[in-house]
């Protein structure tokens, strides 16, 4: 069965609901996908009982994007996984130029599978930068995309950028069920935020598994909004020229914002001789969760695991988690991670291509994808 009933108390629903496509709407469906996760996108293939269509995206000797899609996509509902990496421009021009050629194909559909939507942490103003997130959306939308299948994006109002439907689905069923049957003795666990900001996810995993949750405040280094730039410069001074003075002068000055002081690391619970779990949307640089898994095991933690949804993990990640007092790194497979896990024993990967293949089968078929919102606890 694609989803049955388990200890979160999800419920079973007919076995037609299984991903395998019905001969009928199997022929209007075409399964294209560009070089960022060619095995994430085989996996859904194979569920869903489909052959991946021909599509081929290369790049020229001037690094310039070319994509021949062999088979005919007129009148065809197109779904294009496409998921961000490192090489994540290179991934977005893919995407783009993909969806493009199926537009002016005379596609009927085409839906962008994006397991993780790149630039989706640039989703707010930062000093005189710019809203990354929402320039990404309207590209998407001037492509051809139709609609949006990603999963946990880093917040939930980068749903409202895009003009189109965009369902972002959940992997926290597959890591509470890996908690729950990987890890034992998880009754005695405390959820851990990383910070004040991963607070609300944390409650949400601590009140479905029935534990106690943890709270890591402080900062080891300044915040990019503490550091001096020149929207903190005072006004002019009243020794200007007279025609400017007479224009800014006012009769109140403006005061000056005080500047955060961050305290250093500190714990608010208990974790002394519980197991900890930290829980986050996106493990990339992974210096700030080491610090955090230092000072658990300074309070008297005892094995300490890390769960996210996306796994990263740039740069030298793979050699500071395995040197790092953390015991597992789990995260799923929405991006690929095969060369770190061969650099650090510490990481494993749990697949959620069913629900990806679930959530496509759903769409073609014209059916409620709420199911897969309030039950959403599947088994190979």
């Amino acid at each position: 069965m694609l989803l049955n009933r388990n200890k979160l108390g999800s419920v079973c629903p007919p076995k037609r609901c299984r991903s395998e496509m019905d001969t009928s709407s199997a022929s209007d469906i075409v399964l294209i996908h560009g070089n960022s996760h060619p095995d994430l996108a085989n996996k859904v293939a194979e569920r869903m009982g489909i052959k991946s269509g021909g599509c081929s995206v290369f790049h020229k000797t001037n690094r310039e994007t070319m994509v021949e899609i062999g088979d005919s996509v007129r009148g065809k509902d197109i779904y294009i996984i496409q998921t961000g990496t490192k090489d994540a421009n290179n991934n977005i021009m893919e995407l783009l130029i993909m969806a493009y050629a199926c537009k002016t194909s005379s596609a009927r559909s085409i839906v962008g599978v994006i397991p993780y939507l790149p630039y989706s942490k640039q989703c707010k103003m930062r000093k005189r930068g710019c809203i990354v997130s929402k320039l990404l959306a309207k590209m998407l939308c001037t492509s051809g995309l139709t609609h949006i299948i990603t999963m946990d994006l880093h917040q939930k109002e980068i749903q409202g950028f895009f003009d189109i439907p965009v369902d972002n689905l959940r992997a926290s069923p597959f890591l509470l069920q890996y908690i729950q049957e990987s890890i034992p003795d998880y009754r005695n666990s405390v959820i851990v935020a990383r910070n004040p900001n991963s607070a609300k996810k944390a409650t949400s995993y601590a009140e479905r598994l029935r534990l106690g949750i943890a709270v890591i405040h402080g900062e080891q280094k300044e915040a990019e909004s503490d550091e001096v730039d020149g929207r903190y410069s005072p006004p002019p001074s009243s020794s200007s020229t007279n025609n400017r003075t007479r224009t800014i002068s006012v009769s109140v000055g403006v005061p000056e914002h005080p500047p955060k002081v961050k305290p250093p690391l500190t714990i608010v619970g208990d974790v002394k001789g519980r197991i900890a779990i930290m829980v986050d949307d996106l493990v990339d640089d992974v210096q700030a969760f080491v610090a955090a898994a230092a000072l658990l095991k300074e309070n008297g933690a005892g094995k300490i695991y890390l769960l996210a949804t996306h796994g990263l993990l740039s740069s030298d990640a793979p050699r500071l988690i395995e040197e790092s007092p953390i015991d597992e790194v789990v995260v799923t497979n929405t991006i690929p991670h095969e060369i770190q896990k061969l650099q650090c024993h510490k990481i494993k990967t749990i697949d959620i291509s069913i629900l990806i293949a679930e959530a496509i089968r759903r769409i073609h078929n014209k059916e409620s994808m709420s199911y897969l919102f309030r039950n959403v606890t599947l088994e190979d």
